[in-house]
C-alpha cells in the first residue's frame, strides 16, 4: 500500500479499529490458543510416556519441523489460490488432528512415537496457516499501521500462550489430557466457520494461476536475490536456534523447581506470555527508542539472561519475573525482524517470502530443540540452557558485524501498466523465451552502467527470470546486450505484472545512460533448441 505515514506515533491498538482485522485477530487468537494448548498437553504427556530429555524436546521439534519442510509449498499456494478458503481449510485440518488425538488417548493407545507423529500432523496445520495469515494482514491494514498490526498479532500469540496453557493445565488436572484436544477441535472448527463468513473478493490473474513448482522457484529466487531478506533470515535463525532451549526444556525446568508440577509449567509459560504482551503494547516506544540492530542485539542478550535465571531459579518467585523478561525480549526481537521481512516483500510474493522466513525460524527452532535436548541428556538441563544463552549472544554479535544488511529501502508500490506489455497475435504455447535489449553506452561511463546492470540482474531474477547475462561487444566498446531468459511466454508476461516503483526507477536510471538516437532495441526469441 502506498501513502506516507502520519507524523504522530501510531497507536498500539489502532489496527483493531478495522472490523476485518479485528475479526481475523480474534480468529488468530483462537488458532494460537489451540496451538499452545496442544504443545502443553503433548509435552506433559511425553514426560510420562517418554521421560528422557531428548524425547521431551522432540515434541517441540515435531511441532515446528513441518513448517520447515512444508513452508515453501504452503506459501506458494497462499499466493496463487483464494487466501480466505485456504485459511479456512487449515483450521479444519487442525480440528481433524485434534479429534484423532482425543480418540487415541481415550482408547489408551498412545505411545511416544505416535504422539510425535500426531504432533507432527498438527504442525502441518501450522505450516499451512502461517504464510496465508502473514500475507493477509498487509492487505487489510495501511502500511504505516503494519508494525502495530504485527505487534497485535504478537499479543494474540502471547495471550494464547497464557490462556492456552492455563486452560490446558486445568483440563489435564481435572478431567485428563484428552479433553485438551477436544477443546482444540471445537475452537478450530469455530475459527474455520468465522473465516468462512468473511466476504473477501479473490481476483484471479488474467494470466491464470502459476504452476506450483514455478511459484516455489520464483519465491526462493526473490528471497535469495534480496540482501535484506538474507540478513533478516540469518538473524532470526540464530535467535530461535538458541532461544528455543528454554522452551524445549521448560517441562523439565518446571519439574526441577521446588514443588514443581504441571501448574508450575503453566505459570512459567503464562509469565513469558505476559512479558511478550507488555512488550507488544509498548513496541511503538521501543521502536522509536532503539534502531533495528540494537533492538535485536539487546533483545537477544536479555532473552538469554532471563533463560539462565529461570534455569537456575530456586523457586517460582525468582523464575516468573525472569520468564517475563525473556518474553519481553522474545517478542521484541521477533516483531522487529518480522516487520523488517514484511517491509522487504511486495504483495505478489509476500506469502512465499514470509513462508521462507518462517522456514528459517521454525527450522532453527526444530533443530535447536533437538540440539539442546541432546546437550541436556549429556550434560544436564542447566548446562544446556547456559551454553545456549552464551552462544546466542556471541553469534548474534558476530552476525551483526560480519553480515551487514546493505539493502536499500525500496518502494514496492505496484506499478502494473507503467512498462509497455508486449502484444503478440499468436503467442507461443510452450517453450522458453529469450529477450535481448541492446544499449549504447558512453565508454567513459561503463563502470557506472555495469553497477546499474548488477541491480538490474537482481531485479529481473526477483521478478522470475530463469537466467540473466550482460554481453559486451569486443569490437564496439559502446555496445552492450542484456539477455533475459523466461520459462515461458506466460511467465514472461508475469514479470510485467510484478513491476514496482523501485523497478521503474531502476529502468529510468538504465535509460538515462543510453546514448543511442533510438531507444534500446528489444527483441524476443523463442528458444527452439539448447
Amino acid at each position: 500500500m502506498s501513502g506516507n505515514p502520519p507524523t504522530e506515533r501510531p497507536s498500539a491498538l489502532g489496527p483493531l479499529q478495522a472490523p476485518v482485522f479485528r475479526m481475523l485477530w480474534l480468529t488468530w487468537l483462537a488458532a494460537n490458543t489451540t496451538m499452545w494448548a496442544n504443545d502443553v498437553a503433548a509435552a506433559w504427556l511425553m514426560t510420562s510416556i517418554g521421560p528422557s530429555p531428548l524425547w521431551v524436546a522432540l515434541v517441540q521439534s515435531a511441532s515446528t519441523l513441518p513448517v520447515f519442510l512444508l513452508g515453501l509449498p504452503s506459501g506458494a499456494l497462499a499466493d496463487i489460490v483464494d487466501r480466505r478458503r485456504y485459511f479456512m481449510v487449515t483450521q479444519f485440518w487442525v480440528a481433524t488432528v485434534s479429534v484423532l488425538l482425543f480418540a487415541v488417548i481415550w482408547m489408551d493407545a498412545l505411545t511416544a512415537p505416535l504422539l510425535l507423529a500426531l504432533t507432527f500432523a498438527n504442525g502441518v496445520g501450522l505450516a499451512m496457516r502461517w504464510p496465508v495469515f502473514a500475507a493477509i494482514i498487509p492487505e487489510i491494514v495501511p502500511r504505516h499501521h503494519l508494525p502495530q498490526a504485527l505487534a497485535l498479532n504478537g499479543v494474540a500469540m502471547n495471550a494464547s500462550r497464557i490462556v492456552g496453557p492455563l486452560i490446558a493445565g486445568a483440563l489435564i488436572a481435572s478431567v485428563g489430557s484428552e479433553w485438551v484436544f477436544a477443546m482444540n477441535a471445537v475452537l478450530s472448527v469455530t475459527a474455520g466457520f468465522i473465516i468462512m463468513s468473511w466476504r473477501r473478493e479473490h481476483t484471479e490473474s488474467p494470466l491464470g494461476r502459476e504452476r506450483l513448482a514455478s511459484a516455489m522457484r520464483v519465491g526462493m529466487q526473490y528471497v535469495w536475490q534480496s540482501s535484506r531478506m538474507r540478513a533478516i533470515m540469518l538473524r532470526i535463525a540464530l535467535f530461535f536456534l538458541h532461544s528455543t532451549a528454554i522452551m524445549a526444556l521448560l517441562p523439565l525446568v518446571a519439574r526441577g523447581i521446588q514443588g514443581g508440577k504441571a501448574g508450575t509449567f503453566t505459570v512459567l509459560l503464562a509469565a513469558m506470555g505476559v512479558g511478550a504482551i507488555v512488550a507488544a503494547l509498548v513496541m511503538p516506544r521501543i521502536r522509536a527508542w532503539l534502531p533495528l540492530q540494537q533492538r535485536v542485539l539487546l533483545g537477544t542478550a536479555l532473552q538469554g539472561a532471563g533463560s539462565v535465571v529461570v534455569a537456575f531459579a530456586p523457586n517460582v518467585y525468582v523464575a516468573v519475573p525472569a520468564m517475563m523478561i525473556a518474553g519481553m525480549a522474545w517478542l521484541t526481537v521477533a516483531n522487529t525482524l518480522t516487520v523488517a521481512a514484511q517491509m522487504a516483500l511486495p504483495d505478489w510474493v509476500r506469502a512465499r517470502g514470509m513462508s521462507i522466513y518462517q522456514m528459517s525460524l521454525m527450522g532453527s527452532t526444530a533443530g535447536g530443540a533437538a540440539l539442546w535436548g541432546q546437550v541436556a541428556t549429556w550434560y544436564g538441563v542447566h548446562t544446556s540452557i547456559l551454553v545456549a544463552a552464551a552462544s546466542s549472544i556471541v553469534l548474534m554479535v558476530a552476525a551483526q558485524r560480519l553480515v551487514v544488511d546493505r539493502g536499500t529501502e525500496e518502494d514496492l508500490t505496484p506499478k502494473r501498466g507503467v512498462m509497455k506489455i508486449p502484444q503478440m497475435p499468436a503467442p507461443p504455447a510452450a517453450g522458453r523465451i529469450r529477450v535481448t535489449i541492446e544499449y549504447r553506452i558512453d565508454p567513459a561511463r561503463t563502470q557506472e552502467f555495469l553497477a546499474i546492470m548488477q541491480e538490474s540482474r537482481r531485479s529481473r531474477l526477483q521478478q522470475g527470470a530463469l537466467n540473466w547475462q550482460l554481453l559486451h561487444d569486443l569490437h564496439d566498446p559502446a555496445h552492450f546486450i542484456e539477455e533475459i531468459t523466461d520459462e515461458s511466454w506466460t511467465e514472461h508476461l508475469r514479470r510485467f505484472d510484478r513491476v514496482t516503483a523501485s523497478d521503474v526507477q531502476l529502468r529510468d536510471r538504465r535509460l538515462a545512460l543510453h546514448v543511442g538516437e533510438e531507444p534500446p532495441l528489444v527483441t524476443r526469441y523463442l528458444i527452439e533448441a539448447e
